[in-house]
């Protein structure tokens, strides 16, 4: 579907990078405003619309590398950095609802699984994606949690709730992407 949108935005000359960019400089917008509007509901119940348009951005982005011949070695390192970036901005304004020391913990295993899985090129083997809290998963799991928060279906209570099985989700995600690394990267 976001095909076409890829090929227009080529033939009107924007990069990848740009696209990249577009997503981080959404990401940060958004963030701020659910910070200094102290998590309104409005904020957090147009969540997953923000997420979406999101992770459709950093689909594009790496549609216009790989099929407009736009990849880069900049480009790679913008493009991990920025999703990095992203997530933070993004999900560390939910420590204004509740537990925000387990907010704080899960945006930074979430730095630390996309960092294990960036890794395993240093030992021969290929970027990690194993799951099953990777970046589309956080992104599910913030998304909805924000529109039920917003529309008042689930409390603080019920989401601090949450925020520990996405602590432990995160924790399995590293182990997970560390002994796929270890193991892809120890064949010949």
């Amino acid at each position: 579907m976001l095909r076409p949108l890829c090929s227009g935005l080529a033939a009107k000359g924007l990069t990848a990078n740009q696209v990249t960019g577009a997503a981080l400089v959404l990401s940060l917008i958004y963030g701020a405003w659910i910070w200094f509007s102290n998590a309104s509901q409005l904020c957090l119940m147009l969540m997953p619309l923000c997420l979406l348009v999101r992770m459709a951005l950093n689909a594009i982005d790496g549609m216009l590398a790989r099929e407009f011949d736009m990849k880069s070695r900049f480009g790679a390192l913008f493009n991990e950095v920025a999703d990095v970036l992203s997530d933070a901005a993004l999900y560390l304004p939910f420590a204004l609802i509740t537990a925000p020391e387990h907010v704080v913990i899960i945006v930074f295993l979430a730095i630390t699984a996309e960092m294990t899985g960036v890794m395993g090129p240093m030992i021969g083997a290929q970027r990690q994606y194993q799951g099953p809290f990777g970046k589309s998963d956080r992104a599910a799991f913030f998304g909805i949690s924000g529109f039920l928060l917003g529309t008042d279906i689930i409390g603080p209570a019920l989401f601090g709730i949450a925020l520990w099985a996405a602590l432990i989700l995160s924790i399995v995600t590293i182990g997970n992407r560390v002994k796929g690394a270890l193991k892809e990267g120890s064949q010949p």
